[in-house]
């Protein structure tokens, strides 16, 4: 990198219903790595540079515990985030139903219309299905989401995900963008 080139910085939430995956595929996309063992996650930070479009990024990406629909939508989780990737299970209804609930909370907590996301069906890897991949779609058009099925066992799409996010938020944003403001929601 040429010493007049800095990092542009991003910040990823990933959210969703308890046991849909999100640490498995966070660690994934880090480490490379996946483990059997479910340890419920209270929250982690994770550092990657990637490249995207030729241009380098500093991602952060915020593994957050579970949500459900009486969960208050941490300040933290909303305030300063770039772009959120949202998680469900492909064998779990609740879990989809959950995107919804989690996508509005956020969209009143910020007081915007839209957000840079991507909605991710895990675990299709395993044969109980409970969600097609219709319905994940549809759910992504409604909310003008990015969309994409992943297993982080076998590291299918994985890396999409955190394409897709990034590419959510650098499309409308100006090409200089920073951090956004830590005492507000980055409009869009």
């Amino acid at each position: 990198m040429a010493p007049s080139e800095t990092l542009k910085k991003r910040k990823f939430a990933v959210l969703g219903a308890r046991s849909v995956g999100k640490s498995s595929l966070v660690l994934q996309f880090i480490d490379n790595v996946w483990h059997e063992n479910y340890y419920p996650t209270i929250e982690e930070h994770f550092n990657k540079t990637v490249t995207y479009n030729g241009a380098k990024y500093d991602c952060e990406v915020i593994d957050t515990a579970g949500q459900d629909s009486e969960s208050i939508l941490n300040a933290k989780h909303a305030i300063g985030i770039h772009g959120f990737v949202l998680v469900y299970s492909v064998t779990s209804r609740t879990s989809f139903d959950m995107i919804q609930v989690v996508y509005d909370k956020i969209i009143d907590f910020c007081g915007v219309t839209d957000i840079p996301c991507v909605i991710v069906g895990s675990k299709v890897d395993l044969t109980t299905r409970q969600v097609s991949a219709e319905e994940g779609q549809a759910l992504a058009k409604t909310n003008k989401a990015a969309w994409v099925e992943t297993s982080a066992k076998n590291n299918l799409n994985v890396a999409k995900v955190f394409d897709l996010v990034l590419g959510e938020v650098e499309k409308n944003s100006p090409s200089q963008q920073g951090d956004p403001p830590a005492s507000r929601c980055l409009l869009m």
